[in-house]
């Protein structure tokens, strides 16, 4: 959750900012940032290229976990979190990282350590992810992350 307010902040959007108005953010933000616009000082120039890469690394995350993007790979994630095992799940900082048979990865944000612990102890950590984490947690798709990196 830390990471989703500090990437709005930076962003200057709400919780409620569409695609459209992440766009428009970002794209007044980069237009101001481009390191280009700063050839006069090498510190400076140093200074936007940084912050030009915090601007596009928190619009892509706000975008992969917009309602819109998860709308569009609705399908794709329920017939993989309904029909796939999982193979394996990390745990860090609040951030659930799952990974499925079928190739996808997923990162499930801001869950509480103990439904993690609770996770662990099930006896079918499937089942149990099914029905506590998959539907009730912000998640991205980290495996088409990769693979167009």
């Amino acid at each position: 959750m830390k990471k989703i307010i500090e990437h709005r902040k930076l962003l200057g959007v709400t919780v409620a900012a569409d695609l459209q108005e992440l766009k428009t953010s970002y794209r007044s933000l980069m237009k101001t940032w481009h390191p280009d616009k700063f050839q006069e000082s090498a510190d400076a120039k140093l200074e936007a290229e940084e912050k030009s890469k915090q601007i596009i690394e928190a619009y892509h995350f706000l975008v992969s976990i917009a309602p819109e993007t998860r709308a569009q790979t609705l399908t794709e994630y329920n017939l993989t979190t309904t029909t796939s095992a999982m193979v394996d799940f990390s745990y860090r900082s609040q951030v659930l990282n799952v990974s499925f048979f079928d190739g996808n990865e997923y990162e499930y944000f801001d869950v509480p350590k103990e439904i993690y612990v609770k996770l662990i102890n099930s006896d079918s950590p499937g089942r149990f992810a099914r029905r506590h984490i998959f539907s009730n947690y912000v998640y991205r798709s980290v495996s088409k992350i990769v693979a167009s990196a």
